[in-house]
């Protein structure tokens, strides 16, 4: 049975003994009342509380006691005291168990209400998913059940359509808003060669694209699989919340004993009322709030990260953070864009884009791409060219116009003449660490290209936000020194460690955790053992499997802003977790002497169902705040939940 049957069964019969308990001070008195308290609270016992009751002999055999045992001994004893007091005609409080159980259920369904929405904002994503898709099939459009799509499968989306599985662009472009999936708000220009991402919604063209990833492989499936775990991860705080759980639920037994005791044998109290401070101790005591301090901030925290692109893998992560000191950036796809491209371009910028463009095009080097993307964003046609051939470890010749032409590295210049303009300008780009690629006509240079792996636009306003929360900041890197210089340089990285092999990555990770707990951020395959070995190992989407297996916090936006982002969320819940457990905490210690009726000189004091109601409200104060984190600001979310 649910824990919301259950409160409703005992709420429906407790409201006749609530009906009663306002009627008896105007003298209305119902016959048989005690018999009907009776009848109603044994159903609210053998019913509603029959789970309590369980999970408290279960965990009596194993020689343990929990949050149940406090509210199984509260309520049994009130339940079987009254059925004795109803005997031998004496006041009977059946009421205080009834009303115990059904303020206690109360709690809970608070707190399994929000684990559901929790869930639900997750499971919601499912449900948008394309529920079929136009496939090619035997050379033709047929539109087939999207559990029928395999990877391999080449299928058309039409403007306003969803996609259905994950893949890459083979024909046409688009827009695309992956909102849903990344948090990003703009729409994304998709072209051939471009990721897409299942469940995402086309814009306003019309593409075909290869399946790559379906059913469980896709990225959302992913997600939702990612945030269910952490949301039913615990934090290592939560071991803390345990160990003083199976301290704090003997020693309220004993204080309730003595309670009972003190005023029965010291004071002189009847047996009913010495019973009903015990029993309201019990009840006041019970650690629910306890218990839902971590995991209603753990659940909300996460859910929030994932609405902002940003997956965090477990409670574990949330404790680590807290603490890090140093943030260490792998460079290449992670500072930089991971894909070199033009930067400069000194002389006539036509005349060299139009001959760099016409060699390069039957070049297989690396660099030859983006300058045949640089040519093509200018729309700069390549020249025809005749007689092309490579000079081994210096470039390309070819003849253009009947000029033999040729583009090539700084090996020509034992060759070739360079007037001192251009000389200038090649130290000062060399300076920068860029590469320069050399363009000339007849033994004759006539320009200089500069190519980079450029930083990501957004790479120096994220270490600047690091570094003005007072993290420091290096760089780990196998480029040489000079390169990764004067990267840092530019984005205002603290420290750079360069050469490095990549199985040398962790070590300097290591290295560096003698100083401080350290958080590494990177993409590639070599990137895996020292975000492994990091205290907090942050991936980014873009990157490979294997590293985002070993991240534990994951960018689905791949925008080096957001690093600052998990961070500061992550600490965010963390520190609503303490808030949480500090209240629970509090909350129980005052309540423990005013229900034991060390105030009752002054009137202050607390019945059984008095402290089934306050603890219920102790709860909901827990959960209350745990969802208010969904309001905390975080530095640049402009989607607050």
């Amino acid at each position: 049975m649910t824990i919301t049957k259950r409160f409703w069964i005992s709420l429906i019969f407790s409201i006749p003994m609530l009906i009663g308990m306002i009627l008896m001070p105007f003298g209305i008195m119902v016959p048989g009342s005690e018999w009907i308290q009776f009848l109603l609270t044994t159903v609210v016992m053998g019913v509603a509380a029959r789970p309590f009751m369980d999970s408290a002999w279960s965990s009596f055999k194993k020689h343990h006691s929990n949050m149940d045992t406090l509210v199984a001994i509260g309520t049994a004893t009130a339940y079987i005291y009254s059925i004795y007091a109803m005997f031998t005609h004496q006041a009977v409080f059946f009421e205080s168990a009834a009303f115990v159980v059904t303020f206690v259920l109360l709690g809970q369904v608070f707190e399994e209400r929000m684990r559901n929405n929790a869930s639900n904002a997750i499971e919601k994503l499912v449900d948008l998913q394309a529920k079929d898709a136009e496939v090619m099939r035997n050379g033709q459009l047929v539109r087939v059940p999207l559990s029928e799509i395999v990877a391999g499968d080449v299928i058309r989306v039409k403007p306003g359509q969803k996609i259905a599985v994950d893949g890459v662009i083979t024909e046409g472009n688009s827009t695309v808003d992956e909102s849903m999936v990344t948090g990003e708000s703009m729409p994304v220009a998709k072209n051939i060669g471009d990721k897409v991402i299942g469940s995402t919604m086309n814009s306003n063209g019309t593409f075909m694209f290869k399946a790559e990833k379906v059913g469980s492989d896709t990225m959302l499936s992913q997600i939702v699989e990612l945030v269910k775990k952490a949301q039913n991860s615990h934090a290592p705080i939560q071991n803390l919340t345990d160990k003083v759980s199976e301290i704090f639920v003997p020693l309220v037994l004993s204080l309730s004993i003595l309670t009972f005791t003190v005023w029965y044998v010291f004071l002189g109290a009847s047996v009913a009322t010495a019973l009903i401070f015990a029993v309201s101790v019990l009840v006041i005591a019970c650690p629910c709030a306890l218990g839902l301090a971590t995991p209603t901030a753990l659940m909300v925290g996460t859910g929030r990260g994932a609405k902002m692109g940003i997956l965090i893998k477990n409670g574990e992560v949330l404790e680590d953070v807290n603490d890090v000191t140093t943030v260490v950036f792998d460079k290449t796809g992670t500072i930089t864009k991971g894909k070199p491209e033009v930067t400069d371009i000194i002389g006539d910028e036509k005349q060299v884009l139009t001959i760099a463009a016409a060699l390069e095009e039957s070049s297989e080097h690396p660099l030859a791409a983006a300058i045949l993307d640089k040519a093509q964003a200018e729309q700069i046609q390549a020249a025809t060219v005749s007689n092309f051939q490579a000079i081994e470890g210096k470039g390309v010749s070819a003849t253009i116009n009947q000029q033999q032409a040729f583009v090539g590295n700084d090996k020509l210049l034992n060759e070739i003449k360079i007037d001192s303009e251009l000389n200038k300008q090649m130290i000062r780009l060399q300076d920068e660490a860029k590469t320069v690629v050399f363009v000339g006509v007849d033994q004759r240079i006539v320009g200089l290209i500069a190519i980079q792996d450029a930083p990501k636009e957004t790479s120096k306003e994220a270490i600047a936000t690091l570094k003005a929360r007072g993290l420091r900041t290096v760089m780990l890197t196998g480029d040489n020194e000079r390169v990764a210089k004067a990267i840092a340089q530019d984005v205002g990285i603290d420290e750079v460690i360069a050469d490095v092999l990549p199985g040398d990555k962790a070590d300097h990770v290591e290295a560096l955790q003698k100083a401080g707990k350290v958080a590494f951020v990177g993409d590639g395959i070599n990137d895996a053992p020292a975000l492994t070995m990091a205290d907090v190992g942050i991936a980014m989407g873009s990157g490979t499997d294997i590293a985002i297996e070993s991240g534990g916090i994951v960018l689905m936006k791949n925008d080096l802003r957001d690093v600052a982002k998990a961070l500061e969320l992550s600490k965010k819940t963390f520190n609503r977790i303490k808030l949480n457990l500090f209240w629970a905490f509090v909350y129980n210690v005052l309540g423990i002497p005013v229900a034991a009726g060390i105030f009752y000189t002054f009137g202050l004091t607390l019945s059984p169902e008095l402290a089934g109601f306050a603890m219920a409200f102790s709860s909901l104060s827990v959960v209350t705040s745990s969802v208010l984190l969904n309001k905390a600001k975080i530095s640049g979310d402009v989607k607050t939940a």
